[in-house]
């Protein structure tokens, strides 16, 4: 029996080393070596410890197209518009077990109540849930000890203690493939990773994937998306957990396929430092999801830099010629102009997450990336989402938007672009048929959601949710055509 533990091990023989080699003298009054481990293994004891004991296995699905690396990712068949597929997974009952209780020692009781995203009562932790071994099948066939795991933030917590089981999931195909070489850069259809979105606070089941449909329409680079059921088996026979939107993964195949290199850095900022306000610099919030054991993170320093210049308003040619040699501002002000259309509160302007920045190798400059669209297309909680002309919006806060805004060739970009966006991917006639095909392709999956697998109070509440959908496109083209014409 074989226990991933690598951590354990690593601050072990850290301490060890660190001890003999340094010749410390711990005196009475300091812990001793021996203490220190003990308390290390008293800490890890709370994390979960995934047993691989199931190692003897042929994978006898396993054909070039379906479980390799060796193809081009399909798109075709794995992120299908027109189609609700079904994902099937597996997990023993042990496993199983292991997810709940560390969902438990981070978040506490399932069921125990809890705060809504981005308002108090949630308990921060910066740990992921832990990944287990799991069998995935999909159109007859299995892939074999994909990595599976919880997903989210917020959202994730709010669920788990409201009592909703239905809960997001990460997909990684090849995370066990140490402990089993039989899936040495195992794929899915060509793709490593994926997001199950259980489409958390949002009725209507469409906005993940229509937002996503937006912003890719628009020319932006962005994640796919498509509609899938979700079954989980962990020991008592597959359970409906409901309706999902399978959504694309910025570091595999987003960047693989929509640019040149994967090289780049690739940042998911979190935290203070991501609203690129002055003073707020701090590496450990600039998190890395490439390149993570380089050290170097001189492009988002230099951006955050660039934007608070102050020659901003005394040689503004210059401010934007510093700004545009390191940051896409053309892909911004487009992002920029789509997302205010639709709407978003849980994103850049109000909260400081849920966007990628990757540092394209072709061009040297980073460009923004959107992320979880589950809270689009509403003008949304707490403060609401950004004015069209961000009078709501603190400059000084939010300086990629204030500071490009107030900046009158960045402005007239950022207008001429919420034209373009109301004229094509959000043009009310295109964007009402969307909802009605979508909402008649999804309406049987999302309407037959079992208690304690939904968010639905009534299979009533998702045609509401269609409704509002409707109504929220025309409010925001005629908002959009006030603004463009005052």
């Amino acid at each position: 029996m074989k226990m991933v533990n690598l951590f354990k091990v690593m601050v072990k023989t850290w301490l060890l080393v660190f001890c003999l080699v340094a010749h410390i003298a711990c005196s009475n009054d300091d812990a001793t070596t021996e203490e220190i481990i003990v308390e290390v293994e008293e800490e890890e004891e709370e994390h979960e410890e995934v047993v691989i004991d199931d190692t003897d296995f042929e994978a006898t699905d396993w054909t070039t197209e379906t479980h390799t690396k060796d193809i081009d990712p399909n798109f075709d068949e794995v992120f299908q518009d027109n189609a609700v597929k079904r994902l099937d997974i597996v997990i023993t009952e042990a496993r199983w077990q292991s997810m709940l209780d560390d969902m438990t020692s981070n978040y506490g009781t399932f069921g125990s109540g809890g705060g809504e995203p981005g308002g108090g009562g949630l308990i921060e932790t910066d740990e992921d849930p832990i990944f287990v071994p799991a069998e995935v099948f999909y159109g007859g066939k299995q892939w074999y000890r994909v990595g599976v795991r919880f997903k989210g933030n917020s959202s994730l917590q709010s669920s788990w203690r409201n009592g909703i089981l239905k809960l997001s999931f990460k997909l990684d195909f090849d995370e066990f493939e140490d402990d089993y070489p039989q899936i040495k850069n195992q794929r899915f259809y060509g793709f490593k990773k994926f997001s199950l979105k259980n489409n958390f606070d949002d009725r209507s089941m469409l906005r993940e994937k229509v937002a996503g449909d937006v912003f890719r329409n628009s020319g932006l680079v962005g994640s796919h998306t498509a509609f899938y059921t979700l079954y989980v088996d962990y020991g008592d026979g597959p359970k409906y957990f409901g309706f999902y939107t399978l959504v694309e993964e910025v570091d595999g195949s987003v960047l693989d396929t929509q640019f040149t290199s994967d090289d780049g850095n690739l940042y998911k900022p979190d935290g203070d430092a991501a609203s690129f306000a002055a003073g707020t610099y701090n590496e450990d919030e600039y998190v890395k999801k490439t390149n993570e054991d380089d050290t170097d993170f001189s492009d988002v320093k230099a951006l955050l830099a660039a934007i608070n210049d102050d020659i901003r308003t005394t040689e503004a040619t210059t401010w934007r010629a510093n700004l545009e040699s390191i940051f896409d501002t053309d892909v911004f002000l487009k992002y920029l102009a789509a997302n205010t259309i639709i709407q978003n509160w849980d994103t850049y302007g109000r909260m400081t997450h849920n966007y990628y920045l990757y540092n394209n190798p072709e061009t040297n400059k980073l460009i923004w990336i959107p992320w979880d669209n589950n809270e689009a297309l509403q003008e949304g909680k707490r403060q609401g989402a950004a004015n069209l002309d961000f009078s709501n919006i603190s400059s000084a806060q939010w300086p990629l938007i204030g500071y490009l805004y107030q900046d009158k060739v960045y402005k007239a970009k950022y207008d001429a672009y919420l034209q373009e966006v109301i004229d094509g991917p959000f043009n009310d006639s295109s964007i009402q048929t969307l909802y009605d095909s979508y909402a008649a392709l999804v309406e049987t999956y999302a309407t037959s959601e079992v208690d304690g697998y939904t968010f639905l109070n009534s299979s009533a509440d998702f045609q509401t949710a269609i409704n509002q959908l409707k109504s929220h496109v025309i409010s925001r083209n005629s908002a959009v055509n006030t603004y463009l014409n005052e």
